[in-house]
């Protein structure tokens, strides 16, 4: 118990970090407000400001929506770094004030930091200029075992394009193909979606729900602006 409300505590600040330094702006402060809200609503408190296109489309930094399933856990959180490394795919860390983050590569989750039983690692089929999963086959998670520890999960995965696919963004519509990855071994069966854009030269996975380990489970990601 100790663990999962320290863990949402650190995702309920994802925001404050943006209220730092001398980029903030009254836009910004008004997206705290609205996001921030949420996470302290009480009885007899009036509905929070509703978080809007308008309101995201003033704001200098990029943001993503994460929802950790098996908490029913959301935050916000914004880009601390992008970089590339001798693997295809480009490397994206999201990240809360207090250090919770999410790295991905290409969309597709890698790493996770300060959940709690986290995600150390992940080999993902990624290719150089497409987003989400180039093939399908073989996968490896390194997940935080018990103490210091560290498991292996080994696990073989196919993937399927569903076809076109519309998703709709905190009011902005983008056209998308619905990816499917199913993986089985010894992580048991794993279901990951994702939703590319469709267009040609946009490399954007717009949404997705991924497996993040055994003990985070499912995460639902939005690019709520690039």
């Amino acid at each position: 118990m100790i663990r999962k409300t320290a863990a949402l505590a650190g995702l309920a600040l994802v925001l404050a970090a943006c209220a730092k330094g001398p980029e903030k702006t009254p836009a910004e402060l008004e997206v705290l407000q609205a996001v921030g809200e949420q996470f302290t609503r009480r009885r007899n408190v009036p509905p929070p400001v509703q978080l809007t296109r308008a309101l995201l489309d003033k704001q200098s930094q990029a943001y993503i929506e994460v929802t950790i399933e098996n908490r029913d856990a959301k935050a916000y959180l914004t880009r601390a770094l992008t970089r590339r490394d001798s693997s295809p795919g480009t490397i994206e860390v999201w990240r809360t004030q207090d250090n919770v983050s999410l790295a991905l590569r290409s969309g597709m989750v890698i790493a996770t930091r300060g959940l709690g039983g986290g995600l150390l690692s992940a080999q993902v089929p990624a290719a150089d200029g497409a987003a989400g999963p180039a093939r399908g086959g073989a996968r490896r998670y390194t997940v935080r075992a018990k103490g210091n520890g560290q498991a292996r999960l080994s696990m073989a995965c196919s993937l399927q394009d569903l076809g076109p696919a519309t998703v709709e963004i905190v009011e902005v519509t983008h056209p998308a193909r619905h990816l499917q990855e199913r993986c089985e071994g010894s992580g048991g069966v794993v279901v990951n979606d994702y939703w590319v854009d469709s267009r040609p030269g946009r490399n954007q996975v717009w949404q997705s729900r991924q497996w993040a380990g055994p003990e985070t489970g499912y995460v639902r990601i939005r690019q709520l602006r690039l």
